[in-house]
């Protein structure tokens, strides 16, 4: 009898390790407080030039700076082999009492792989043969991407950004 609990709690076990993910949506709160909104006393065009600067002086590439939104994104090797890139948004919209900042940060993670080729002749008659090709291809693989969803990281961004003086 005991093996067969064993058995039991084991095969409930390994169902449970090929169970398929929830959604992601299933987690989504949607709640009044968001750490993506910061509120600022400025115009919308000198919210957004204000944080162009800061994500510039943070080693960002600033892309297609526009009056109302900026895209910032740079670069990270964390090991050798890895590598990744946060990409952040910041659009800025006009409130009664200046603008709101809207930023969204985006993490993508890549992977050096590395494959070897081998080809192929095929004679008539004789058949073919496979030979290993002596050269190894190594390529950046995208292997995830999420959305930063930290709290403190647009805690920082924020601070940087208000410390900017126009």
């Amino acid at each position: 009898m005991r093996i067969s609990s064993l058995l039991l709690v084991v095969s409930v076990a390994a169902l449970g390790a090929c169970a398929k993910p929830k959604p992601a949506y299933y987690g989504e709160q949607f709640g009044a407080a968001s750490p993506f909104e910061h509120r600022m006393p400025a115009e919308p065009a000198e919210a957004c030039a204000m944080a162009s600067r800061a994500l510039l002086s943070q080693g960002y590439q600033v892309e297609e700076p526009k009056p109302q939104s900026i895209r910032g994104r740079k670069l990270f090797e964390p090991q050798s082999g890895y590598l990744m890139e946060l990409n952040i948004t910041v659009v800025c919209l006009p409130i009664p009492a200046g603008a709101v900042m809207y930023a969204n940060a985006l993490q993508t993670r890549y992977e050096l792989k590395s494959s070897s080729s081998s080809a192929g002749v095929s004679v008539a008659g004789i058949g073919s043969i496979s030979l290993p090709w002596i050269s190894d291809k190594e390529s950046l693989v995208k292997v995830g991407e999420e959305t930063v969803s930290d709290t403190e990281f647009y805690q920082r961004l924020y601070q940087l950004i208000d410390s900017i003086v126009e």
